[in-house]
């Protein structure tokens, strides 16, 4: 039980740093595409900055983060008394649903941080401060599945997300509001 408790503590401080990591990366986005509308030189100086920043981030604390959250998470599901014991519950099922989510959520901003890191920008700041919503949304229905453990309950989980996240939009688009206001005076 001892190294369970380990393994659980090290797995709980990766998943933090892997999720700070998402949180940020996404945030560099943003800045990346809103340096790339702007005059020369300022554009250049900027796309430079913020290539290095999103690069150290990405491969010196989300990847290894993510992996190590990982790593540590496999070691107390397949190689622990009490891991094999999760694995026969209908909440934990639900909750590798959505870690699966999670990393296809990672892989697509690594698409993203690729893509950036080449000066391709496909998408707006406004699909990115959206975009950065799902790290949250998966955040909370993984923490509410282990913390309530319960398979059933999740549902109400579920709403919850939904309608937090139809209020993330909302507030999405009044603080757009506002800020369009501002810039326009």
């Amino acid at each position: 039980m001892e190294l369970y408790n380990y393994l659980k503590s090290l797995h709980l401080i990766f998943v933090i740093t892997w999720f700070a990591g998402l949180f940020y990366i996404v945030r560099l986005f943003v800045y990346q595409i809103e340096a790339a509308e702007k005059p020369s030189p300022e554009k250049e100086i900027l796309q430079k900055q913020y290539k290095i920043m999103t690069y150290r981030l990405w491969y010196i604390i989300t990847w290894p983060s993510a992996i190590l959250a990982s790593f540590f998470a496999f070691w107390m599901l397949f190689f622990t008394d009490l891991g094999n014991a999760w694995l026969q519950m209908p909440w934990m099922h639900v909750k590798l649903g959505f870690v699966f989510v999670l990393y296809l959520y990672h892989l697509k901003c690594h698409q993203i941080f690729k893509e950036l890191q080449n000066n391709q920008v496909k998408y707006s700041t406004n699909f990115m401060r959206l975009w950065n919503e799902g790290a949250t949304i998966i955040l909370f229905a993984v923490v509410f599945l282990v913390v309530l453990k319960n398979a059933v309950n999740w549902i109400y989980g579920v709403i919850g997300i939904v309608l937090f996240s139809v209020l993330i939009m909302l507030g999405f688009k009044f603080y757009k509001r506002i800020r369009e206001r501002n810039n326009n005076q």
